[in-house]
């Protein structure tokens, strides 16, 4: 039995209810120094800080960087971060629904590949990065409600950005200059089957999908997706690990010996 104290909680993502989980060694050692980590850099640097935080489909990224925002509007030994998420700068249903994409030699409606990297707008993103570290932005949001994006939804004009999501630390041409845009990142380890899996096709089902259309999904884009954040992001200033329950542990690096 695990000696864990575990602090619960209630998010608000996209107008649903989400409870979450953390345990107090996860906020203590890990999330709490790295909220200390972006203030220090934000008094340093002088300037606004932008971080990101990449992992796979599911590992946790959102609730996580909304606690991690509720979190540091809490205490008063770190500066206030402002949590926004990569899923805004989906192309909206229409255009994926008028565009293609090549899968297997084959040529496919984007639509049957949302979630993969070609069906981000990069261009938009990068472009609402760079405003929002002078004098700030809108963000889109993407709205689970309705599946879709929302354009401009959020005004960002906060010191300490997050930006979650896959990609943010691809390895790949069209998200180099986004990638260049960060100060500091973390990146979050997680297998690909097991709790992933289980998230993924639980999200579908929420989605109204049946459990044979949200198995044949994540098989057909779901797992792809995963497999490349894993193996082809740049390396982060700091990892963490998603463990079997649901918990994060932060894994050493050279600064901590």
């Amino acid at each position: 039995m695990s000696d864990k104290v575990w602090i619960n909680d209630e998010l608000d993502i996209s107008g649903f209810k989400y409870p979450v989980r953390y345990s107090q060694t996860a906020i203590d050692n890990v999330f709490v120094p790295f909220l200390k980590t972006l203030a220090h850099m934000r008094t340093d640097l002088d300037r606004k800080v932008i971080c990101y935080l990449a992992a796979p489909p599911c590992a946790g990224k959102t609730a996580l960087s909304m606690f991690l925002e509720k979190l540091s509007r809490e205490r008063n030994d770190v500066e206030p971060i402002r949590a926004v998420s990569m899923d805004g700068f989906h192309f909206p249903n229409s255009y994926l629904d008028s565009h293609l994409a090549m899968r297997d030699g084959s040529t496919i409606p984007m639509r049957f590949i949302k979630g993969a990297p070609e069906t981000f707008d990069t261009d938009l993103l990068q472009q609402k990065l760079r405003a929002v570290r002078g004098d700030g932005a809108h963000f889109p949001i993407y709205d689970r409600n309705i599946h879709d994006v929302i354009p401009d939804a959020m005004a960002i004009e906060d010191d300490i950005i997050l930006v979650e999501g896959n990609y943010m630390l691809l390895r790949n041409p069209k998200w180099t200059n986004i990638r260049a845009l960060a100060d500091y990142s973390v990146f979050i380890k997680a297998e690909p089957g097991g709790l992933l899996k289980d998230r993924l096709i639980e999200r579908k089902l929420h989605g109204g999908k049946t459990p044979e259309q949200a198995e044949k999904f994540f098989n057909q884009s779901d797992v792809s997706n995963i497999n490349l954040v894993i193996n082809n992001s740049v390396p982060a200033d700091e990892t963490w690990v998603l463990l079997d329950d649901g918990d994060y542990e932060k894994l050493p690096t050279e600064d901590d010996d």
